[in-house]
């Protein structure tokens, strides 16, 4: 059997956007005409043959057979002016016109090895960027008065380009005006947000003026390999290097992987068992301003910084504190950077494993007794298993051990909760499904060529043949999607919770020096998308993920958050089923009466009602992307926002019944946890459990 790994692997990308960069020339100054300069970045002869490289690689060997043509070198074109200026801020309508030129040669440029087109954009584009630095080191020499009624759209996502450096600078004014008052809104003196505009927009010429040739060939290839999935990405050389050794360290530190993402440092990946991770006030896409040491140090901008900077201030010795200034993707266009207060330490990697605890759900008059097993990763020691170590880490041999005290205890029912489980190993998700099943097909695994391999359980041992029930989310992603679906194909368990990520494709680093050996200098990797996942009836996990049997209210919509975000992901398909066995624990009737049973709940259970409607607020308020540039309009907007999220927030309230301990613990209560346990307590009331009849599937 191959070896997979399957997590949601950070990309090292390094693309220039918008929202806080520099440049332009004084209100009613006209644009200045690009002509080429001495000091313009320029391509390399070596560059020009890895392209062509690059160029064979991912049109022969993706997944998704692509042929390059006109219209797929439009997309590319697209693709690279949001790498340069995605919010439409720096370049002029004007520049873009000037580009058109190229949007239909780009195709026979990559086989020819022409880097003209990505050169010429990207030195238009640093141009303007330098213009920009004028104007902002103009605005930013005077406070902001924030008595005028306006507003400024912070959603520039179908703007256009501005026709004019007017509007060009109407639009920074503003933009930085926002900023300002965000700053304000939080705390932040006069002073303060004076020091931290500063220093964001300097770190943001510093770092444009660290880039290089090959970065700017990254962006590039990164545009074009971005067309055939989002997954697939060129790292040149000092990114592969970066890349590498954030793959085999051992992180310290808070437990987070970093990125650059335009002029921010984006949480790519929480490390199960680091600081970040345990202290649950962190996601992935997560966004970080600013950095202070210690309970009281100030907030240094790290806004414009290149991630090997910020990764200084944000590591340190064991023990101390650092605090982080992070905007989160979920936040609303009023919502203010909130301020996470961190210990430093080691990563505790017994938190990364499984562990269980014990719940107990009253439904319809009766008591039952759940164990839950949680699973942040799927991991496995193969190293260990490569030197056929007796007591290798696995999360099979964690989970089976888990289990088996739970039984000790006689609990009526098990919860698998893989809520923000990003994947891990492959082999493990089979044979974690191993535990509840008979021998059988778990994953099918399609190459590029159309080859399936049917991957299997081939142990006939079951170690929990009870009640089961599996609880998932958005960000239960590769493995977790793997398990689950598994576990609903076989009828083996009921699947709650939310839609899953839908990440269904393998990816494959390669090598370029092992392509190129002839060249003196490193050349880089590609990590490009080979193979996809499918389930055992054929059903791919990609686009679609798993969707549970019974979906609980979530504020991370498909659209926003998971695989179906990303414009460029691989479609869902079908292929034939595998032949295999399901259960008869779980049928269609069953499964309509466990979500009328649910339903009645949402309707008259206050904590999920409150979920409900929080998620409702949330969704309607996300809509609104216009704030208002007047303080006092603004404070409003943001009081009335986060008075209706403390509202939403209450515990039900406390009945003469309750104590003040009963109150306190309903307040921590999570929820979903319960929900999915009362779904397994009606799965045993409706007689979904130690069946053995099986039905067979081919």
């Amino acid at each position: 059997m191959r070896k997979y790994l399957i997590t949601l692997v950070p990309v090292l990308m390094l693309s220039l956007q918008p929202e806080s960069r520099t440049a332009s020339a004084s209100i009613g100054q006209q644009p200045t005409v690009w002509t080429p300069s001495g000091d313009d970045i320029k391509p390399t002869v070596t560059q020009e043959r890895v392209e062509q490289a690059v160029t064979q690689l991912l049109t022969r060997y993706h997944y998704r057979k692509v042929r390059l043509n006109d219209s797929l070198s439009t997309v590319i074109w697209t693709n690279y002016l949001k790498e340069m200026d995605p919010s439409k801020v720096y370049l002029l309508s004007s520049d873009i016109a000037g580009f058109e030129k190229y949007k239909n040669q780009i195709d026979d440029a990559l086989v020819n090895g022409d880097l003209t087109a990505a050169f010429d954009m990207y030195n238009v584009f640093r141009k303007r960027f330098n213009e920009r630095s004028e104007f902002v080191k103009q605005t930013l020499s005077k406070p902001f008065s924030f008595t005028a009624d306006e507003t400024y759209n912070v959603d520039r996502e179908k703007a256009q380009w501005p026709k004019s450096v007017e509007e060009q600078n109407d639009l920074w004014r503003k933009m930085l005006k926002n900023q300002a008052l965000e700053l304000k809104l939080a705390g932040k003196a006069d002073t303060a947000v004076a020091n931290l505009m500063n220093s964001r927009y300097k770190n943001l010429a510093k770092n444009l003026g660290r880039i290089k040739s090959e970065d700017v060939f990254q962006w590039y290839m990164n545009a074009f390999g971005e067309t055939l999935d989002p997954h697939t990405n060129y790292l040149a050389p000092r990114t592969a290097d970066r890349f590498n050794e954030e793959m085999s360290a051992s992180l310290e530190g808070i437990g987070a992987r970093l990125q650059e993402d335009g002029e921010y440092i984006k949480i790519t990946d929480l490390v199960p068992g680091g600081p970040a991770f345990r202290s649950k006030q962190f996601t992935a896409g997560d966004k970080i301003l600013g950095v202070a040491q210690g309970e009281s140090g100030p907030v240094v901008s790290v806004v414009g910084m290149q991630v090997d900077d910020a990764v200084k201030l944000i590591k340190g010795p064991k023990g101390t504190v650092v605090r982080l200034q992070v905007k989160s993707p979920s936040a609303l266009a009023t919502d203010v950077p909130k301020e996470i207060r961190i210990v430093r330490e080691k990563i505790k990697l017994e938190e990364a494993r499984a562990h269980k605890e014990v719940i107990d759900i009253t439904e319809d008059g009766r008591t039952y007794k759940f164990g839950v097993v949680v699973l942040p990763v799927f991991y496995r020691d193969f190293e260990g298993a490569r030197r056929r170590e007796s007591d290798v880490s696995s999360t099979t041999t964690d989970v089976k051990n888990l289990i088996d005290s739970l039984k000790l205890q006689k609990v009526d029912g098990i919860v698998i909760d893989l809520r923000g489980n990003g994947g891990g190993s492959l082999i493990e998700a089979i044979n974690m499904t191993g535990l509840f099943i008979q021998k059988g097909p778990v994953v099918q695994v399609r190459d590029s060529g159309g080859e399936t391999e049917v991957m299997a359980d081939t142990d006939p041992s079951v170690t929990y043949d009870g009640p089961l029930a599996v609880l998932v989310d958005r960000f239960s992603a590769s493995a977790s999607e793997i398990f689950a679906a598994a576990i609903q194909d076989y009828h083996r368990g009921i699947i709650v919770g939310g839609q899953t990520f839908g990440k269904g494709t393998v990816q494959q680093l390669i090598d370029l020096n092992n392509m190129l050996p002839k060249e003196q200098d490193k050349v880089g990797q590609v990590k490009m998308t080979t193979q996809k996942f499918y389930r055992i009836n054929g059903s791919s996990t990609q686009h679609k993920g798993v969707t549970p049997d019974i979906e609980f209210p979530s504020r991370y919509s498909a659209e926003d958050f998971g695989e179906s975000s990303q414009p460029s992901a691989l479609p869902w398909d079908q292929i034939p089923s595998a032949r295999f066995d399901a259960t008869s624990y779980i049928n269609d009737k069953l499964t309509v009466r466990l979500r009328e049973k649910y339903e009645q709940r949402l309707k008259t259970d206050a904590d999920l009602k409150r979920e409900a409607q929080a998620v409702t607020e949330f969704k309607k308020a996300k809509e609104n992307t216009t704030v208002s540039l007047q303080e006092a309009k603004r404070k409003k907007e943001k009081e009335d926002a986060e008075k209706k999220v403390a509202n939403l927030e209450k515990p039900a309230p406390q009945t003469t019944a309750e104590t003040a301990d009963t109150a306190k613990a309903k307040k921590k209560k999570d929820t979903y946890l319960t929900e999915a346990g009362r779904v397994l307590a009606d799965l045993i009331a409706g007689g979904g459990q130690n069946k053995t009849k099986l039905t067979s599937n081919n």
